[in-house]
């Protein structure tokens, strides 16, 4: 399965839709086996869900994101977990070992914060 992180430097970025870069990781039989980085090549309304089907994205992670882009991440069999902050390798190794931890969306821009039932994405490639 690949997972892609909103990135802002080394950090889970607050909003998927404005950060600078995705980090891509590749993850089979509960290890790593590749991770990139790749510029964000802009927020346009419902772009971004079909870039990241594109490269292959079964699950994306970021601080927030509204219940609309949510909505259209899901009809790419993409899942959400929002309310994740923290350096991008501790997120990684958070995910890996089942402690997660995601809560409400960081999205200032949208009204009442979106967030995802459980700590792991579980679609499976």
């Amino acid at each position: 399965m690949k997972i892609a992180i909103a990135t802002d430097q080394n950090n889970v970025a607050q909003h998927f839709g404005r950060c600078p870069a995705y980090t891509l990781v590749e993850i089979e039989e509960g290890r790593v086996t590749g991770k990139e980085v790749i510029e964000n090549p802009g927020h346009q309304p419902g772009f971004l869900p079909g870039f990241l089907a594109r490269h292959g994205v079964s699950c994306i992670i970021a601080g927030g994101m509204g219940w609309r882009a949510q909505e259209l991440f899901s009809a790419q069999n993409i899942e959400s977990v929002v309310g994740v902050t923290g350096p991008v390798d501790r997120v990684i190794e958070d995910y890996l070992s089942g402690d997660l931890q995601p809560g409400e969306s960081l999205c200032t821009h949208q009204e009442g914060g979106q967030h995802h039932g459980g700590a792991h994405c579980d679609k499976k490639h």
